[in-house]
């Protein structure tokens, strides 16, 4: 048995390692900067319309159609998805690994990423479907079976997102809550995993609305506070903060002149790091957050489009910026502590013992939100493949014992299990997105051509 589980986790270590080290890096950030390119740059010359858009929507209560989210909505679910642990381990992780210089090019993957997520968020739009109960569905697995005509690769790509996200993602999610709430306030890990539980099915049962409500509610508070957190840290180091941007600046492509060769660290491995755990974290090319995007109730695709390179940006060029420099800024970085434990080394130079509790709260908000925006995901692919309510009840019951017992387990393997299904569902949402990019690019010129003559935006949706 020992030798089995030697070897599931070396098979598990090597597939990760080729995925997220070499392929989807190289994939992902290829095809963001050819989308950028053969789109004119979208999250330059389209940001401030983009932004003026999204932020409009947190002071301004939208209306939508039954059977569908908001605009604001459906991007306040993708963003619950989007900002989690890798937020704050992830970013210490890469710093760790890849030196400071791995920030900048964390910056980069976001960079392309928003173009990336903007052409699955309009063929998300364009090829969603509505289902027998009036409820708006969508994502990679309709545009890959409408837009490609691949069923069987469309039936793959739902069961890996089930798994990675819905099941064994929200099981680490889970554990990292129990974890850090154990820790700051000394309640028994299971305990908090009832808790977890009984919490996201009250939310889960709602269905569609509650969720959207919920996202629309917590994610702007939770971001917010957590920024304002960070900047108060960067305030008192704020002597550290121009030092922090040079070495960033200069790490990324000479580590050695910041950190000294006997750091072992060079250019490749602060590139590798800081794409790769850019790209976990804001998920764009990933085919997760489409599943939301795709019920945005808006006029024409390419709204919805915009709005999502928010997304991305808030996630990684605000928020994992922040961790960042407050790791940087206070010397956190070289502790002798791994993962979310620099960061909350940090927080606890600045604050003391409060701020081993204040991180504790952000992390649980963190990750429950993505608990919350995995959940949903899984239930629209679930909803692909079986088209019936007993399979989504099946699915909930499944999700809810999966946070219970992912809050009181060692999950090192698990978490590197999801790991390789995240990076396996990519494969097919890359392949569909690269062939299906002509007609992104197409409802971008219909949305400026109705746009300049001052028409009402209208699009119609087929699969033509």
């Amino acid at each position: 048995m020992e030798l089995l589980e030697t070897f599931l986790e070396a098979f598990v270590g090597k597939v990760n390692e080729i995925l997220w080290d070499y392929v989807l890096v190289i994939g992902l950030v290829g095809i963001g900067l050819y989308f950028s390119i053969r789109l004119g740059f979208p999250q330059i010359k389209r940001f401030g319309f983009a932004a003026r858009r999204v932020f409009g929507g947190v002071f301004k209560k939208e209306d939508s159609k039954e059977g569908s989210m908001s605009s604001f909505q459906a991007l306040a679910t993708s963003i619950a998805a989007q900002i989690g642990t890798g937020n704050v381990a992830g970013v210490a992780t890469a710093i760790s690994m890849g030196g400071p210089g791995a920030i900048f090019w964390m910056w980069v993957s976001a960079f392309f990423g928003m173009s990336t997520i903007f052409v699955e968020a309009t063929l998300a739009q364009k090829y969603r479907e509505t289902d027998k109960d009036g409820q708006l569905v969508g994502g990679p697995a309709y545009y890959i079976k409408n837009g490609l005509g691949f069923k069987g690769l469309a039936i793959f790509f739902a069961i890996s997102l089930i798994i990675a996200l819905g099941f064994i993602g929200n099981m680490v999610q889970s554990n990292s809550i129990a974890d850090a709430v154990s820790r700051a306030f000394n309640i028994p890990q299971i305990a908090v995993g009832i808790c977890i539980a009984i919490l996201a099915g009250m939310i889960f049962i709602g269905g569609m609305k509650r969720i959207a409500s919920f996202a629309e509610m917590v994610v702007p508070v939770m971001a917010a506070i957590y920024i304002i957190g960070s900047i108060v840290v960067i305030i008192l180091f704020r002597e550290n903060i121009i030092p922090v941007f040079r070495n960033i600046f200069v790490a990324a492509f000479n580590p050695e002149s910041v950190m000294g060769g006997a750091a072992g660290i060079g250019v490749q491995q602060a590139v590798r790091y800081g794409i790769a755990r850019g790209l976990f974290s804001n998920e764009a090319g990933m085919g997760s957050t489409p599943n939301s995007h795709a019920v945005a109730d808006v006029a024409h695709p390419a709204e919805q489009g915009l709005s999502a390179m928010i997304a991305v940006f808030i996630d990684t060029i605000l928020v994992c910026t922040a961790t960042a420099l407050v790791i940087l800024a206070t010397g956190a970085n070289n502790l002798d502590v791994a993962g979310a434990g620099i960061t909350q080394g940090a927080f606890n130079i600045a604050f003391g013992h409060i701020g081993e509790k204040f991180l504790a709260v952000c992390l649980t908000f963190f990750a429950f939100t993505t608990v919350v925006g995995w959940y949903y995901f899984g239930e629209n692919n679930i909803r692909f493949l079986f088209k019936n309510k007993n399979a989504i009840r099946i699915y909930q019951v499944i999700v809810l014992i999966f946070i219970v017992l992912g809050s009181y387990q060692k999950v090192d393997f698990v978490w590197s299990l999801a790991d390789m299904f995240n990076g396996i569902m990519v494969i097919p949402n890359l392949i569909a997105i690269f062939i299906l990019f002509k007609e992104s690019k197409a409802i971008l010129e219909d949305y400026d051509e109705q746009t300049q003559k001052g028409e009402r935006l209208n699009y119609k949706y087929d699969f033509q």
